[in-house]
């Protein structure tokens, strides 16, 4: 019986064999993108130089079509939003300066597509994911949150997608011992066939252990550890973030990642101590795009040149070609830049830890990335015309021609309760409708307080996690967004979402200081899709600088949409703040009778995009609350007066929060007030934070 051996296609055949057809188009690329990539070699690619541009000039890495948008959240900035920056849009992750010498690094992104091919996997290898991000800047992880869309409740395929999303998030959240501090969930028909998954993850770590990715020092030694290579996701994120769920036709499914928290535990412990013997140069996440990714910006972001040997992969399928190789996206891989004089040392810790690692080649001073197999050389490109310098597109945009009369068809026409009869059926049809309900049957999968730390997790506005034993330093983080909201106004709803996480933090005592968003968009091929995106880009940034919080990193995710229909835009927004003692931290429950309740704000009558035109009324129309960002700066405070540690803390609460994930108590606390919420006259506070250090980096998105 003989076995068929693959032949790689090397640099020599690709000159010799200029007309050979290539399947650029089922790889994602457009026929243009194709002969740029011809133009920039001066031939046709290899077919491994082919998978490595086709990943990465994917919209999912290259934000082709949103990096014209993005730059604004790097230009709209002020001293204020700096001032406590120490790692900004562009790197792994971002970090923010909390004061002690400590530091936190937090980012949020999607893993929508593979979670609705296979729910289980999808989103437990997008917590894995991001979680290796925390791990690549430094840090030790110590949270995890989550942000979910779905379908209609009531629809067969929701009883498939959910619990497989849920159980794949708390069984890899929970197995990293990492505790869920909240998020939230949602449900609406415009999701059916188009999840959202968004994972965000937190992380400590020291000052002087910030760490950047980067391969730099001619020579040193370039290292691949944590799992073997496998078939699993070849081209997985990356391609499948770069289509829609269209019936008929070729439709780009690769399988979807296969992820083991445990190997991703023990690969935890070894970076963290490779880092503390400061044995690497830079380590770099193995995520979307594989080893593509990860050469390429390695080698970009250093001194431009890398020689990799592939056949020193390690493998878990020995069938894999080459280009198979590049682009797969096997889980719980980490690759690292070791001087030459410490590799031993290096060799010695990951062996401790019984990682397998494979030493792949070294960094150059050549200015291009080359990759032999087997002897033969199948990649040699300049790696920033892959990683860096990919296509940047100015999409049309076009004002959308249904806006007008959705904005008009306002729920003020709508017939309201006039009697207490009514009102109290109308009130408990809200409070028992899926997106506003009890989400414990979520929520109680999630370990919530596995380390210790936790302050506040669910139902509370926001998590809380503790920084530091010894001082109580802490912080806060909270997700939002409201795809109802955003269809109406783009601009004024991802404002809203900003509005409300800025909130949730400040009601627990916190001060917001940095955001990180996860935009979830349809396709951007869309003209009114790009229209959307334009404004509410423009929108959050806008209102970042004036809330002076920096936005320090994210994600977007485009081609969320079924056949031609997107979903509602969802630019989903986690606000992270710090509060100096969370024994000051102020719980959102109601606990003793006969306590004075407040509502802060003016409430007006908006009811257009309002749980209450959903639920009751099934619209969807009008304007969406106006957003007073001027009023919002006050709730830093209102929850943050001075007092001694032994006074008393008093519960507060956004007004929006009802739209979260409630508590189960009997209360509830609604309002479109742009406000702190519901507070006792007797607030505790925490002091202002220390003046810190601040390190901006370039605005880009990572």
């Amino acid at each position: 019986m003989s076995t068929h051996i693959h032949t790689a296609d090397t640099v020599e055949n690709a000159i010799a064999t200029p007309e050979k057809h290539q399947p650029y188009d089922a790889l994602g690329l457009k026929p243009d993108e194709y002969a740029k990539i011809r133009e920039i070699l001066g031939r046709r690619p290899t077919s491994g130089e082919l998978a490595m541009y086709s990943v990465m000039w994917s919209e999912h890495c290259s934000y082709k079509s949103s990096k014209i948008y993005l730059r604004q959240f790097g230009q709209k900035v002020s001293d204020e939003m700096t001032r406590n920056l120490m790692v900004g849009m562009g790197e792994n992750a971002g970090v923010i300066d909390v004061g002690e010498g400590w530091a936190v690094t937090f980012k949020i992104e999607s893993h929508n597509h593979p979670s609705y091919v296979e729910p289980f996997q999808g989103a437990a290898t997008g917590v894995g994911g991001i979680v290796r991000d925390i791990i690549s800047m430094g840090a030790r992880p110590v949270a995890v949150m989550d942000a979910l869309r779905f379908g209609a409740i009531d629809h067969p395929d929701t009883a498939r997608v959910v619990p497989g999303v849920v159980s794949g998030i708390s069984f890899y959240g929970n197995c990293l011992g990492l505790p869920n501090l909240g998020g939230e969930t949602y449900f609406d028909p415009v999701y059916q066939a188009n999840p959202l998954v968004n994972a965000l993850a937190v992380g400590v770590l020291r000052h002087e252990d910030l760490h950047l990715a980067n391969a730099r020092g001619v020579g040193n030694k370039v290292v691949l550890f944590g799992a073997r290579t496998g078939g699993d996701g070849i081209g997985g994120a990356s391609i499948l973030a770069s289509d829609t769920f269209e019936e008929g036709g070729p439709t780009k499914r690769p399988a979807v990642q296969v992820g083991d928290p445990f190997a991703e535990k023990v690969l935890i412990e070894c970076c963290l101590e490779l880092f503390q013997q400061d044995l690497v140069e830079g380590i770099q996440d193995l995520g979307a795009a594989g080893i593509s990714c990860a050469t390429s910006e390695l080698a970009s972001n250093g001194d431009g040149g890398m020689y990799i040997q592939l056949e020193k992969v390690l493998l878990r399928d020995p069938t894999l070609t080459a280009e198979e190789i590049l682009m797969s996206e096997s889980q719980e891989r980490m690759m690292a830049v070791v001087r030459p004089e410490k590799l031993d040392a290096f060799l010695a810790v990951v062996g401790k830890w019984e990682v397998e690692t494979s030493v792949l080649g070294e960094v150059t001073d050549s200015g291009r990335l080359i990759i032999d197999h087997h002897g033969e050389r199948i990649v040699d490109v300049d790696p920033r015309t892959v990683a860096i310098d990919g296509p940047v597109y100015e999409r049309p945009v076009v004002y959308p021609t249904w806006l007008d009369a959705l904005q008009a068809d306002t729920a003020s026409a709508l017939p309201r309760p006039t009697e207490g009869a009514e009102l109290k059926e109308q009130a408990l049809q809200l409070i028992g409708s899926a997106n506003l309900g009890d989400k414990s049957w979520i929520t109680n999968q999630y370990d919530h307080y596995v380390l210790g730390n936790t302050a506040l997790s669910f139902p509370d506005d926001a998590g809380m996690i503790r920084v530091d034993d010894s001082t109580g330093l802490g912080v806060a983080i909270a997700t939002d967004a409201n795809g109802r909201y955003c269809q109406l106004d783009p601009y004024a709803g991802a404002q809203l979402a900003l509005a409300e996480a800025y909130r949730n933090v400040a009601s627990t005592g916190a001060t917001p200081a940095a955001v990180s968003d996860c935009l979830n968009f349809g396709s951007p091929e869309n003209p009114e899709v790009m229209w959307q995106f334009s404004k509410a880009v423009e929108g959050l940034s806008d209102a970042c600088l004036e809330l002076g919080v920096p936005v320090t990193g994210g994600n977007v995710s485009f081609y969320n949409q079924t056949g031609d229909v997107p979903i509602h835009l969802t630019p989903v927004v986690a606000v992270l703040g710090t509060i100096d003692d969370v024994a000051r931290r102020l719980p959102s429950g109601w606990q003793d009778a006969g306590e004075n309740l407040y509502l802060l704000g003016t409430t007006a009558l908006e009811l257009d995009g309002s749980a209450w035109a959903g639920v009751i009324h099934d619209h969807l129309g009008g304007l969406p609350p106006k957003v007073d960002l001027q009023g919002e700066k006050p709730s830093q405070g209102c929850s943050r007066r001075p007092r001694t540690r032994a006074s008393p803390r008093a519960p507060t609460t956004s007004p929006t929060a009802a739209s979260r994930r409630p508590s189960p108590r009997p209360c509830c606390a609604s309002a479109s007030a742009p406000a702190c919420g519901s507070a006792r006259s007797r607030s505790a506070t925490a002091s202002t934070p220390r003046p810190r250090c601040s390190a901006s980096r370039p605005a880009a998105c990572s």
